[in-house]
């Protein structure tokens, strides 16, 4: 009896270590399940998205330009000749035409007891003598004003002061004309700064043959100075990070590359790089943000027109999509066009 009570006693020991031993198979066979699945699903999608085509990014060269600083100012056109003639009324003779160009030696005005002779070539103006209105009904004034050039004075701040010279060019625009710009350039300047408006008295002269300034307009002055050549790129190429500013620079590999560069002024949309790159580089135009370093890239010239059509994933996706809506409809039109047969 004493042997069966043992026998009996082991085995209920072994169906229990069989059981643990069952339960951390089980376990171990579940970590290996989850482990070679995730392994599977990610070579998976590192296969899908491995076949993507790099991205399209738009690239440019860096190319010479012409950078230049402006000095904004304001002033009144004024002419470059004038002369005036204080006429009582009853002293004229015969009309006078006003607002017509006369010649040196032409009279101006023919008085009673004289004539007026223009001293040089100009239009000839009027206007009221006096705010007095006594005066005004007995007097006129004429002017006679040369308008082939024009001048124009104005006050340029002192901390720009060294960089003024006499011929700098000039850029000039009148509100009567907005998108016109007309050329001239510095005729003169005062020899000291006014202790009053800390500023230089400048005079800004330019050529007026058309006449289609007229004294006293109001005209808005750019002088440039310190005109130069420099490497330029365009602005939307740099990435500012802190102090720092950097360009993706493109290699013949179409891989990009981050690139330190030094920068110097910013003119019309363009930024002049002072070192860092070189002439005839290829960089990254725009999209810094699509791109990262190292990446390879599929190079777009900037400004070249897209290409219509089914390219990249979208394309194959749409182009998909329509066969397989072609492919559920066909079989309604096979059976019409058997139903027509049928009836033929």
């Amino acid at each position: 009896w004493w042997l069966l009570g043992w026998i009996r006693v082991n085995l209920k020991r072994m169906k229990r270590s069989t059981k643990t031993i069952s339960i951390i198979l089980i376990f171990f066979l579940i970590i290996a399940a989850v482990i070679i699945g995730r392994t599977m699903i990610g070579n998976h999608f590192k296969k899908k998205f491995s076949k993507r085509p790099p991205p399209g990014i738009i690239v440019t060269t860096t190319e010479d330009r012409v950078f230049e600083n402006i000095i904004s100012t304001y002033g009144t056109a004024a002419p470059i000749q004038t002369q005036s003639f204080k006429i009582e009324k009853y002293e004229i003779l015969n009309p006078i035409n006003f607002n017509q160009k006369v010649k040196k030696g032409d009279v101006i005005a023919d008085l009673k007891n004289r004539k007026i002779i223009a001293q040089f070539d100009g239009v000839i103006g009027k206007r009221e003598f006096s705010e007095d209105l006594e005066v005004s009904k007995s007097s006129i004034l004429i002017n006679l004003e040369d308008t082939s050039s024009i001048y124009c004075d104005v006050d340029i701040p002192e901390i720009f002061v060294p960089f003024i010279e006499v011929g700098l060019p000039v850029d000039i625009k009148f509100s009567g004309y907005k998108n016109k710009i007309y050329k001239g350039k510095v005729d003169s300047f005062a020899s000291r700064i006014s202790e009053d408006t800390r500023a230089l008295a400048t005079r800004i002269k330019m050529n007026n043959t058309s006449g289609e300034i007229l004294p006293g307009s109001f005209l808005e002055i750019s002088i440039k100075y310190d005109v130069r050549n420099g490497l330029s790129a365009p602005d939307t190429s740099t990435i500012v990070e802190g102090e720092n500013v950097f360009i993706y620079k493109v290699d013949e590999k179409n891989k990009v590359a981050k690139t330190k560069v030094i920068i110097g002024d910013r003119y019309l949309g363009f930024v002049e790089i002072l070192d860092g790159l070189n002439t005839g580089d290829k960089i990254v135009a725009e999209g810094t943000k699509k791109v990262r370093p190292n990446l390879t890239i599929r190079p777009i010239d900037k400004g070249s027109k897209k290409k219509q059509g089914n390219s990249g994933w979208g394309g194959k996706k749409n182009s998909k999509k329509a066969e397989e809506k072609k492919g559920k409809f066909d079989w309604l039109k096979n059976i019409f066009k058997k139903s027509e047969k049928e009836k033929k």
